[in-house]
């Protein structure tokens, strides 16, 4: 019996100046980007003539680095808010997904199901979501908290923050909106649904004050590597992005992450995996490599330690041998960053 055929899914990751920490610093890069609506409009652009599915935009409410030293020599201090970028991108693009990073933590329920159905609307159902908790300190410093909220609180919140966006998506039903200038009906309040939220994070009463989206609900992403994170993608999201430095621990994720969904009534295609390549091309491989060697050459000695260090919980490595070995992982309450260690000590 041949199986039905399936077709593989492309999502461009896309950043200011490049993925790569110094590539700024090529010749060939735009060294204002970050804030060059042009820039990214024609990346999108050429991202759906090449049959892309969506593009990313990943996000942090606030400056991550407190190194200034090494900060300043990278482009990450500056860029747009991905809502705002993705809106302006809707009207440039035809068919394209346009996903967004929002935090579950720095973030209310009804702003955020307001915002994300406003871009549905606005792009022809295109919008999603990139549920994330954030990982970083400093961006706790930014909303009033002495330090940033423990993983397993920013989780549970999150779980219910989806629950109440969700909630909210169903204010209204697809055919509530009549108006009908003859009986002077604008909707049918029969098909107004009041949500009337009450939990342990948040007290919603709702309804809201859009209409159902294109979509009913927008794609919700989720980026989670923890088991918190597992679990939360397994209940909750259409799509997965992972990072693995071996294809056993990549295979392992997918069986894990499938077998969750069981539990909540859902089917293995319900949730599609998608895992992050960086690609370097070339004509040949001697050619790709040469590639990377010239931007791997641009990074700054203190650039490097500093994204190692974060990549490391903030372990801080300016205390180490730089040619010696790397320090056991510590426990963190950031982000999970088991496997890049992993792959960094090997």
């Amino acid at each position: 019996m041949s199986k039905a055929k399936r077709q593989i899914k492309l999502g461009a990751f896309l950043m200011e100046t490049g993925h790569h920490i110094a590539a700024w610093r090529h010749p060939d890069a735009h060294l204002a980007g970050g804030l060059d609506f042009s820039h990214y409009a024609q990346l999108a652009q050429v991202a759906e003539r090449s049959k892309f599915d969506a593009v990313f935009f990943a996000d942090s409410v606030g400056i991550r680095d407190t190194n200034l030293a090494s900060l300043s020599r990278t482009a990450r201090a500056d860029h747009f808010e991905p809502l705002t970028l993705l809106a302006a991108l809707s009207v440039v693009t035809k068919n394209i997904g346009l996903i967004a990073t929002v935090s579950t933590t720095f973030n209310e329920p009804f702003n955020v199901a307001r915002k994300f159905a406003s871009l549905d609307h606005l792009s022809g159902g295109r919008s999603g979501w990139n549920l994330v908790t954030s990982s970083s300190e400093t961006e706790a410093l930014n909303f009033g908290f002495e330090q940033h909220p423990a993983h397993a609180v920013r989780y549970e919140r999150a779980r219910e923050f989806h629950d109440v966006v969700a909630g909210l998506w169903d204010s209204w039903e697809d055919d509530s909106f009549i108006r009908d200038r003859e009986s002077g009906i604008y909707f049918d309040p029969d098909k107004l649904h009041t949500l009337n939220h009450r939990g342990k994070h948040f007290k919603v009463r709702g309804p809201l004050n859009v209409a159902r989206s294109p979509q009913g609900w927008p794609v919700v992403v989720q980026a989670g590597a923890s088991d918190a994170g597992r679990e939360l993608a397994a209940q909750t999201a259409e799509v997965i992005f992972v990072a693995h430095q071996t294809l056993d621990e990549a295979k392992a994720f997918y069986q894990d992450v499938k077998e969750r969904l069981v539990k909540y009534g859902r089917q293995p295609d319900d949730l599609k995996i998608m895992p992050g390549i960086f690609p370097v091309i070339g004509r040949t491989h001697d050619e790709a490599r040469a590639k990377f060697n010239a931007l791997q050459h641009l990074i700054h000695p203190d650039v490097g330690l500093a994204l190692l260090s974060k990549m490391t919980g903030g372990v801080d490595l300016s205390k180490y041998p730089v040619d010696g070995p790397l320090p056991d992982l510590p426990e963190t309450n950031g982000g999970n960053c088991c496997l890049i260690w992993r792959g960094a000590k090997t």
